[in-house]
């Protein structure tokens, strides 16, 4: 059994049995006991979770704005960098082809794998203490909800460039920085018909895409 000491202090969660948080980390690849079938139920916990959280913090939000945060925050990209801020690649149980194609680090895997540990934090104690612990990896999330709702710049900028039939802007990672808590985000947005490019930074890559948003927006309208 692999020493999974750091992985739960990552997590703010002891489990009594390790063998669940064994299981939610092993990849179809690599045995037929794997943690497809907890994945699904890690999929409707979250979704329950968010849901509540986004509910009881922001009561002035209508359905449609719930649904389009929800949407938003439960989507492969926010688990996958997630994942990799609470080192989950390196516990993966992998199957040699996906171990070759660089799976550890995929963020499909790394995502579907998230989902299967908070089904093992289910099966372990509660579904109020996965909840609890949901809440807390998406706090800087949930705090940012309202821009998903009132300042969607990357929306409103692929709206103008399509008014004016140019292509639409490509979302780059360049780098990362900082302490695992800490992480900084460093993304690069192009527009390749008006051979512009800027450069922003966040505490996630949806922050910082956003702000990447910001400054071509505000580039465009004050040419």
């Amino acid at each position: 059994m692999p020493n999974f000491d750091k992985l739960q202090k990552a997590l703010g969660y002891n489990f009594k049995d390790l063998a669940l948080l064994k299981l939610a980390l092993t990849h179809r690849s690599y045995s037929r006991q794997n943690n497809e079938r907890m994945e699904f139920v890690g999929d409707g916990v979250l979704d329950y979770a968010i849901a509540i959280s986004l509910y009881n913090r922001y009561p002035h939000f209508d359905e449609g704005d719930l649904s389009k945060v929800r949407s938003s925050l439960v989507n492969q990209e926010t688990l996958a960098e997630i994942a990799t801020k609470l080192g989950l690649g390196e516990y993966l149980s992998l199957g040699k082809g996906e171990e070759k194609c660089g799976g550890r680090y995929r963020p499909s895997i790394l995502a579907d794998c998230l989902e299967a540990v908070f089904a093992a934090i289910t099966f372990d104690s509660s579904h109020i203490q996965a909840i609890k612990i949901i809440e807390e990896l998406f706090d800087e999330y949930l705090e940012n909800a309202e821009n998903l709702i009132s300042k969607d710049y990357k929306s409103i900028l692929q709206e103008l460039l399509q008014s004016r039939k140019l292509c639409l802007p490509v979302y780059t990672l360049r780098q990362t920085d900082g302490l695992a808590h800490r992480m900084v985000f460093h993304i690069d947005c192009v527009i390749t018909d008006l051979q512009l490019k800027v450069t922003a930074q966040g505490r996630n890559k949806k922050e910082a895409s956003q702000v990447a948003a910001e400054k071509a927006l505000a580039l465009l309208r004050s040419s």
